[in-house]
């Protein structure tokens, strides 16, 4: 029997809820640490460098309310600028760039420096974004003015965004090439974009009526096919708050705990998956780690923990069957 593949894996953690609606998701990375993420993975064989956490310079002291964007909008930015090119050169290295964080701007910056590690080696980039939202509004079109919910809008070349946004540290992504997972809350503005634009939008609706495993099937075998790199970006909020409690823009109806496990279990079985997010757990929110622990358990299904071997699994199906 084949053995499992392993990864160098680095691991960069954001600690940073500037693009967020609330405060809190910038525990989220000593979170997972304390859920015992590193140790997770390094069980499953994997080798696992913790690169510690971006920094950038502190929001202005005396006073500054968070609410107010212009500073908020300058750290986003500047973590954006240091995550593509940790994210360019992790994998240049040939290593696995697994970034926690930290709320969904964060991505703006992962995402375009595996786009332009694609780019250089010519290979398709695919987009999957595990979550309740479609994060595809732009400025103008945002009702909140938070980043967080414009990365994906960004990411595929939306033209709203002004000149601060652009750089050599950008990326791009193929809209053709985005599958959001697991969405229930979607304003009418992004509604028209992700229409207009052909991304891939597999609601709960979707879900409910087709079942996670051929939904999944469909959209992995487009990668596999492509050849393609995989880049999964889970967000917390993406699972039911009930069993996923510390998320800062909660949804009711969310995936299960087995269809989340499935959905990482399958990512995994694919072998397509080159770079990963973590991210929008707010511990503040969080009910005695629930959700930290969750998602160290999702990832450790993403990066291989099964309950029996497939093959093995297999073997034993066809051993009962020759023995009746």
């Amino acid at each position: 029997m084949s053995q499992p593949a392993t990864h160098a894996i680095d691991l960069f953690g954001i600690p940073s809820d500037a693009g967020a609606s609330c405060r809190g998701s910038g525990m989220g990375p000593e979170a997972m640490r304390v859920a015992g993420l590193l140790e997770t993975l390094a069980t499953l064989g994997h080798l696992v460098t913790d690169r510690g956490n971006i920094t950038w310079d502190e929001r202005a002291l005396g006073g500054t309310p968070w609410r107010l964007s212009n500073e908020r909008k300058a750290e986003v930015l500047d973590i954006a600028r240091q995550s593509s090119t940790l994210a360019l050169a992790s994998l240049g290295a040939g290593r696995l760039p697994a970034f926690v964080g930290g709320d969904h701007s964060l991505s703006m910056g992962t995402i375009s420096g595996v786009a332009r590690h694609c780019a250089q080696m010519g290979k398709p980039l695919f987009v999957l974004w595990v979550d309740a939202h479609g994060d595809f509004n732009t400025p103008a079109t945002s009702e909140t003015g938070n980043i967080h919910g414009m990365p994906l809008a960004l990411l595929c070349g939306e033209p709203d965004f002004g000149p601060e946004y652009d750089g050599e540290w950008r990326g791009l992504v193929d809209p053709r090439n985005v599958t959001i997972f697991g969405a229930r809350s979607i304003d009418r503005p992004e509604r028209q974009l992700l229409e207009m634009r052909g991304v891939d939008v597999i609601d709960m609706r979707r879900i409910d009526e087709m079942g996670v495993v051929a939904l999944m099937r469909e959209v992995l075998a487009r990668v596999e096919a492509a050849g393609g790199h995989l880049h999964v970006s889970l967000d917390v909020d993406a699972i039911d708050p009930a069993i996923a409690p510390g998320a800062g823009t909660p949804v009711a109806g969310g995936l299960t705990f087995r269809e989340a496990h499935l959905v990482m279990e399958m990512i995994h079985d694919s072998g397509t998956m080159g770079s990963l997010d973590i991210v929008e757990l707010n511990p503040y929110l969080d009910q005695a780690g629930m959700s930290a622990r969750l998602l160290v358990d999702l990832a450790a299904s993403l990066f291989g923990r099964q309950i029996m071997p497939r093959q093995t699994a297999r073997m034993d199906i066809n051993e009962a069957a020759n023995s009746i």
